[in-house]
């Protein structure tokens, strides 16, 4: 009897689990971080969820080059106006549409800005801007 008691004390018999549930809530939030870095470096859209893939979300697409000519949808857009009209018809025709504008990085802040504003009376509050996904450089202090 004397030989039980003193190996009990020895022996060690159960798992402490919390180091291993620390380290794995740690590892989840840092998956939850990493995985919003590379979602974040996309298009900020709003993409469908269909199980078979039946309904399309319409995207009313504004390029602006910065040789002054802007494209609706790869169609040739003279003035503002007649940028309005367009968004007002496609608003018309789907209520949920969205906006995506491309802009060359030599257009003015100006000329986006107002084109927004132009979107927006069209009906179109839903805008998102193209960009080409690449890593940013450090910036020279």
């Amino acid at each position: 009897m004397a030989a039980s008691s003193s190996s009990s004390q020895g022996m060690f018999s159960g798992i402490n689990v919390t180091p291993l549930v620390d380290i794995m809530l740690v590892l989840l939030i840092i998956f939850m971080v990493t995985a919003k870095m590379i979602v974040s470096q996309t298009l900020p859209m709003d993409l469908p969820k269909a199980a078979t893939g039946g309904e399309q979300q319409v995207v009313f697409a504004v390029s602006l080059a910065s040789s002054g000519e802007m494209k609706v949808d790869s169609r040739t857009v003279a003035d503002e106006s007649e940028l309005l009209a367009l968004a007002r018809q496609a608003r018309g025709a789907n209520t949920e549409l969205r906006a995506v504008i491309r802009a060359d990085s030599a257009v003015s802040h100006g000329r986006v800005v107002r084109v927004m504003d132009v979107l927006r009376q069209g009906g179109i509050g839903k805008i998102a801007f193209g960009v080409d996904p690449t890593e940013l450089l450090p910036v020279a202090k």
